[in-house]
């Protein structure tokens, strides 16, 4: 019989929000160079390496199991991946006639983001890598290739998309072994109507007696954090503060967004980035809000118009406890201004700092409270409701925009 994990609320809101206007995968394009003498095809080596670490890797070997009436949060069950379905080739487009044979960067860019608009398929583990061939040899001849991976955001947040790097890569030539190993005898599939519901209600039930027990603590750790708030606005203050943030101001980036991607992907020196960092007391993280602030500010000066508030970005940050790196989300969402407003780099870098500064002593007070997971019987119908009427009615383009982008760093 197949083991059962119910999604967690927050893991089910990727697949409750998801549409092909709004796919919930998250997308990496990566460029390797084949090691010297490689021969045969790269997708059938990945295949053979993906087997290999099947046992330590779980997020690639499940698949979902929807609750009857889907009345509650599916689960995952078992699933051995088919690898021929899930690492497939591709090949890299040819130049247009009358191009140069030199824009092969933004030809891979452009396949990227058509088939970063390909939803997953639900009846298969959630996941998909995109080998693509046809890549100008690197320097020195070496033979290279792209790999576009493709994992739900429903399977994995960003520090369990790490441990799952962890689990497929190696720091050395010479791969590590893997004693466990994955039984490719067929399950079966052994749940009924009955145990589903049942399993659901004495899921739900231990959910509310969590919250019950937990609302004290989380009411004392709201009430602090909303004095000390309170006690820095610029209201009784009367001082601009980097961390008093409003609404973001509406610019065309805030609209509802069709079906069609764009993709585009630049390379910088990590060190020299750390090393900045360490001249003004910035964290790596800072230095990545300074480089987007930099290039927004950039784009509407050029482009217009430049609003004269801060952008703010809607900015993820984790949960986990150290060394957690369980195959699910465990995460929130803050926000922080960018200084866009600011013409000066260095009074930029000081706004994001210190608003950077501000958000972490935020959360610091309510980060132990915030849940991940929460009752679900009738979630998935409300959601999905919610989401196809925000679609359809064109919500984004009424409502003034609490963030105007979001940016991660992994």
């Amino acid at each position: 019989m197949r083991r059962m994990q119910r999604l967690s609320g927050l893991d089910a809101s990727f697949l409750y929000l998801e549409s092909p206007e709004m796919p919930m995968h998250v997308g990496a394009l990566h460029i390797f160079e084949l090691p010297a003498g490689f021969r045969g095809r790269f997708v059938n080596a990945l295949r053979k390496h993906i087997r290999a670490r099947l046992p330590i890797a779980p997020a690639l070997r499940r698949r979902l199991w929807l609750m009857p009436l889907k009345l509650a949060n599916p689960v995952w069950v078992d699933a051995l991946p088919d690898l021929k379905q899930h690492i497939v080739d591709v090949r890299l487009p040819r130049p247009v006639r009358g191009h140069k044979a030199g824009d092969e960067m933004a030809r891979l860019e452009t396949l990227v983001a058509e088939l970063h608009t390909q939803l997953l398929d639900r009846d298969r583990p959630l996941w998909k890598f995109h080998v693509i061939d046809g890549l100008a040899p690197g320097e020195g001849g070496s033979k290279r290739v792209a790999l576009y991976t493709q994992l739900h955001h429903a399977a994995v947040d960003g520090q369990a998309a790490v441990a799952l790097a962890n689990a497929i890569l190696d720091v050395s030539p010479a791969p590590r072994a893997i004693d466990a190993r994955v039984s490719g005898r067929g399950k079966r599939l052994e749940f009924g109507m009955v145990e589903m519901i049942s399993g659901a209600v004495v899921s739900e039930v231990h959910q509310i007696t969590q919250l019950i027990r937990a609302l004290p603590g989380a009411v004392s750790a709201l009430s602090s954090t909303a004095r000390r708030l309170v006690a820095r606005s610029e209201l009784v203050t009367g001082r601009k503060r980097a961390g008093s943030l409003g609404l973001a101001p509406r610019t065309r980036l805030n609209d509802s967004v069709t079906a069609g991607r764009a993709f585009a992907a630049v390379s910088l020196p990590l060190q020299e980035l750390k090393a900045l960092g360490r001249q003004h007391g910035a964290t790596l993280n800072d230095m990545l809000l300074m480089l987007c602030s930099t290039a927004l500010r950039r784009h509407f000066g050029r482009h217009g118009p430049l609003p004269r508030k801060s952008l703010v970005a809607a900015v993820p940050v984790s949960l986990r406890v150290q060394g957690d790196d369980s195959a699910d989300n465990q995460a929130s969402m803050t926000l922080v201004s960018l200084g866009t407003h600011i013409a000066d780099p260095l009074r930029r870098l000081a706004h994001i700092k210190a608003a950077t500064q501000s958000m972490k002593a935020t959360l610091a007070g309510v980060k132990s409270v915030l849940p991940t997971d929460f009752p679900s019987l009738g979630v998935p119908w409300l959601m999905q409701a919610a989401t196809l009427l925000y679609q359809r009615a064109r919500v984004a383009d009424r409502l003034p925009p609490v963030a105007n982008v979001v940016i991660s760093n992994v």
